[in-house]
């Protein structure tokens, strides 16, 4: 069993959904990284993602595309964001790592070289935005077999069909775009996203988490009622932004946020009527 398959087990026991974060390698400097993933997680992350820093972020805002040219100003490639990965799991063992980028810097690397190396780094899933499944050809195979969840994403306007294709194509769980647009971009709507993590539900046996547009804990409490995990990114990146380099203190108000998103996660059934 996946560390990403162990801790969605071990939350539905809690009857509570995972807590997802998102920060970009190298950002605002390489050296905060993992300190900064140790900090996620004794705040209460579920599980990490981290972006690596791509000089054309297409799905992302400007919040996210910031964070990647502050990261690529330090020259932080591919190989360095798994090695920030590997030093992590120096110390944490259990906290699933998810890798979330584009397909060019994967490329260059070359499939299964990616594929081998992030395994071996103790990556557990890949995102990559721009890679649909129909197209991953040897990908999503080549991380299959190094144990490395492909990881794909459900628009608004996926249609049942393509819901079926990405969740047979898929592991780990499904990635729910909760707004038409970039990271950041606007409010989501809860009653649209928990009618969508519905519909979704009824094609795939996949967690489905949710991302895009999660602010706050006020926001993080409703998808959790509804969803399987709450993915919280331009949130968490616009503080690394605003503390710049002082790294006590940036470190302080990310795990205050976060620490305050869990604390807002309600849980559900059994559990919550023992409360």
């Amino acid at each position: 069993m996946s560390r990403i398959e162990t801790r969605f087990q071990a939350l539905r026991e809690e009857h509570r959904a995972a807590l997802v974060t998102f920060i970009t390698a190298g950002d605002p400097n390489p050296q905060v990284t993992v300190p900064l993933m140790h900090a996620l997680v004794a705040a209460g992350a579920d599980m990490i993602e981290l972006g690596v820093p791509f000089s054309d972020p297409m799905a992302d805002g400007p919040v996210i595309q910031r964070a990647s040219q502050r990261a690529l100003a330090h020259h932080v490639s591919l190989r360095q964001v798994l090695g920030m990965a590997r030093e992590f799991r120096t110390r944490d063992t259990e906290t699933p790592v998810i890798v979330m980028g584009y397909l060019n810097p994967i490329e260059v690397l070359g499939y299964r070289v990616f594929a081998r190396e992030a395994a071996a780094a103790g990556v557990d899933g890949a995102i990559t935005v721009d890679m649909p499944p129909e197209e991953a050809g040897e990908f999503g195979p080549a991380l299959k077999d190094h144990g490395v969840d492909p990881i794909y994403l459900v628009a608004p306007n996926s249609s049942d069909a393509r819901i079926r294709t990405i969740s047979a194509a898929g592991c780990g769980f499904l990635y729910y775009v909760s707004l038409k647009g970039v990271t950041g971009a606007a409010k989501l709507d809860a009653r649209s996203v928990a009618e969508a993590v519905q519909r979704i539900r009824t094609h795939t046996d996949l967690p489905v988490g949710v991302g895009f547009g999660i602010t706050d804990a006020e926001s993080a409490a409703a998808i959790g009622a509804v969803a399987d995990a709450v993915i919280v990114g331009s949130a968490l990146v616009r503080l690394v932004e605003s503390q710049g380099e002082d790294t006590q203190r940036l470190i302080q108000s990310i795990a205050a946020l976060v620490g305050e998103m869990r604390k807002a996660l309600p849980r559900r059934g059994a559990a919550a009527g023992n409360e």
